[in-house]
């Protein structure tokens, strides 16, 4: 699978997502896509990460844009999240990391005295010809 690069074309994707929704680049074709990766639902830092998505929500509708949340996280676990956050876009489920290597976001550091993997939080600007801009 090939990674993402500024200014090409991202590969095309499809994942599940809340609402019982699959989500797929082509679908998305002819809008902006704010996609943020983040390590775990319901933990602090996502939860607010998420809120002010959710907060801004109307400004990126009218830059035509749609926010899509992804982590590892099952779908069951996204929409309880979704729920009790009254998140107003959706999140997708990547279980087996596709997206995550994709986006090479899949990173190795120090949690209390151990090595381990997980979702360094990145946010990627992917403009309505599906190009990675940021």
């Amino acid at each position: 699978m090939s990674k993402v690069s500024i200014d090409k074309k991202v590969p095309a994707f499809s994942l599940s997502a809340t609402d019982d929704k699959t989500v797929t680049l082509d679908h998305l074709q002819g809008k902006n896509i704010v996609l943020y990766f983040y390590p775990k639902d319901s933990t602090p830092g996502c939860t607010r990460e998420g809120k002010d998505f959710r907060d801004k929500h109307a400004e990126f509708e009218k830059a035509n844009t749609v926010i899509l949340g992804v982590s590892r996280d099952s779908i069951q676990s996204h929409e309880n999240f979704k729920a009790k956050q009254n998140f107003n876009f959706d999140l997708l489920s990547d279980e087996d990391e596709t997206l995550c290597k994709m986006f090479d976001i899949y990173k190795t550091g120090i949690m209390g005295l151990k090595k381990a993997r997980g979702i360094k939080r990145s946010t990627f600007l992917i403009d309505a010809d599906g190009v990675l801009r940021k």
